[in-house]
């Protein structure tokens, strides 16, 4: 941290660039660390919680079910480089906290899981297709996680100049 408090974006050591052409990872410090990414446009540290229940709420997400849907929601959030902070899978309904890049709106990360699990899963089980008629209810639940403070924004707008990414950047 940096004397008075100032909020400083500071590399963690990681660089690089993945696939999507984003770089490395940052760190807001301001009393406490967070991971914010970092890409060519701008630096980020969205989160979710994203709730979805089985049509009719039935308790289908049990033993095998269960087991499959975990990895599947693995394998999609892996696909589209979200990363799964928690996830919790009961009988009746699924939580899922979730960070991932603003090009992907909420609504697309919830209709990406919702629909491909459905898929997968009603192929492998057949009781999933005799007893319901979708797998999902329509609606789901999200929220935004992490609120941001008006004063640490102010400061890493103050501190613009400073980013690692900037030096030998004109303005």
């Amino acid at each position: 941290m940096t004397s008075g408090g100032d909020c400083r974006l500071q590399a963690t050591g990681e660089s690089g660039t993945d696939r999507n052409g984003y770089t490395g990872h940052a760190g807001i410090i301001n009393g406490m660390s967070r991971t914010v990414q970092v890409g060519a446009g701008g630096a980020y540290d969205l989160g979710y919680h994203v709730v979805w229940c089985p049509k009719y709420r039935r308790a289908v997400l049990v033993g095998p079910v269960r087991d499959r849907l975990d990895g599947l929601i693995r394998e999609k959030c892996a696909e589209h480089d979200w990363l799964i902070v928690a996830l919790e899978i009961e009988p009746d309904h699924v939580h899922l906290f979730v960070k991932a890049h603003p090009k992907h709106a909420p609504s697309y990360i919830a209709n990406q899981l919702k629909g491909f699990t459905s898929h997968v899963l009603r192929g492998e089980f057949a009781h999933l297709r005799s007893r319901l008629p979708t797998l999902w209810s329509r609606s789901y639940f999200v929220a935004t996680v992490g609120a941001v403070s008006a004063e640490t924004v102010r400061r890493y707008i103050d501190t613009q100049n400073e980013r690692p990414w900037r030096t030998g950047v004109p303005r």
